[in-house]
């Protein structure tokens, strides 16, 4: 009887002493509960999701760098800047601080990658972690992007809406984006000449992103006709594909 819920259920046992079965699971209800707060598990559960987040960002990333540093494009590059900045020089020291081909290789290694890591903006799904980005900083700042997503929306009506303004590049990229259906790191991953041709053909509008669009449509059509591999797909599906009734005499 150590608090009022107990209490409860024990004078109800005394004023219905026929009903056993309800006071057995009352019983056992309470002293199987778990008595861990809901409110601590729900953190456990988002903090383990964010170092996991987290974690496999890190690893894209890595992969991300790595790939690129077997590229000759990006290798030579990286190569000749640490040439320049004297860096590939100082791997091969003579005397008692001499190392094996192995190790200057492997520091070689390292370098090209630092350069790679800090000359070349990876954009999408491979891009450099931020700590802000993961589940936990996304909830405890849900309060700040929603008030800034207000101030700024009222902006825009009061700018574009009411004062009639002209869009300016950015504007006209986000209306574009939007037609697009592309989160803001998808349409960041796309090429500047990708951007510049939309600005061109002012797909802003309603109008010429409908017939942009259309003429993205047909082209995909095209080449999937012109794709060996589909045709190969299309052939099966009319002679062997599912749905296919076929009777054989012996």
């Amino acid at each position: 009887l150590q608090d009022e819920e107990t209490r409860k259920d024990y004078d109800y046992m005394l004023d219905h002493p026929e009903e056993y079965y309800r006071h057995y699971y009352h019983y056992y209800s309470r002293r199987l509960a778990p008595k861990v707060d809901v409110r601590i598990v729900i953190l456990v559960t988002v903090c383990a999701i964010s170092v996991f987040q987290f974690f496999s960002w890190w690893s894209s990333y890595n992969e991300a760098i790595n790939y690129l540093a077997t590229v000759p494009k990006y290798r030579i590059q990286a190569t000749e800047i640490a040439r320049q900045q004297g860096l590939l020089n100082k791997t091969k020291e003579k005397g008692k601080n001499r190392r094996s081909k192995e190790e200057i290789r492997e520091e070689e290694e390292e370098i090209i990658k630092d350069i790679i890591k800090n000359k070349i903006d990876i954009k999408g799904g491979y891009q450099k972690p931020k700590i802000y980005d993961i589940l936990l900083f996304q909830i405890l700042l849900a309060p700040f992007y929603l008030s800034k997503y207000i101030v700024w929306y009222c902006w825009w009506i009061y700018c574009f809406t009411i004062k009639g303004q002209e869009y300016g590049v950015e504007e006209k990229l986000y209306i574009i984006r939007r037609y697009m259906k592309m989160s803001q790191s998808q349409f960041d991953s796309l090429e500047d000449h990708q951007k510049e041709t939309f600005l061109q053909r002012q797909l802003w509008i309603r109008e010429n992103y409908e017939v942009y669009k259309r003429e993205q449509e047909d082209e995909l059509k095209k080449k999937m006709a012109m794709d060996p591999r589909w045709k190969r797909y299309r052939r099966w599906m009319k002679n062997e594909g599912p749905g296919r009734l076929t009777f054989i005499d012996d």
